[in-house]
């Protein structure tokens, strides 16, 4: 049905991700394909990395670890912004037509009333994504 599943993953808060990444690995297992964790950031130095390289190493440590411990093929993507706070939904679906994924699995919250002026990360990547985006609260 789907080919490649991305997981965008905070590596800062990647605890509170787990619902949507055991969603993406359940997914991941029932059809036999692989997932990409994208993660964007700066290319400053930041509180998860020093240098791009440095993050890149970091995010790919996080692939396999999670490949290890859910038994999934996974591999790392990220993406770097000037300000990813305000670059973020256009670098995941930029990551999206990068690594050619079918179907992203996003954590998202319950929405706020300031959800109904503004909407969330994953609303707007549903939104102006061409593949289908599977939102977990």
């Amino acid at each position: 049905m789907f080919k490649k599943i991305l997981i965008p993953i905070d590596l800062t808060h990647a605890e509170k991700l787990e619902k949507a990444v055991a969603t993406g690995a359940y997914l991941a297992k029932m059809s036999s394909i692989p997932v990409v964790f994208a993660a964007v950031t700066s290319s400053v130095p930041g509180p998860v990395a020093h240098t791009p390289d440095e993050f890149r190493a970091k995010l790919d440590a996080y692939a396999k670890a999670q490949a290890e411990k859910l038994g999934i093929e996974a591999s790392g993507h990220a993406m770097f912004a000037h300000d990813p706070a305000v670059d973020l939904e256009n670098a995941l679906l930029k990551a999206i037509h990068e690594t050619g994924a079918d179907l992203v699995v996003m954590q998202t919250h319950i929405p706020h009333l300031s959800d109904h002026f503004w909407p969330s990360n994953g609303g707007r990547i549903a939104t102006h994504s061409d593949v289908s985006v599977f939102l977990v609260r």
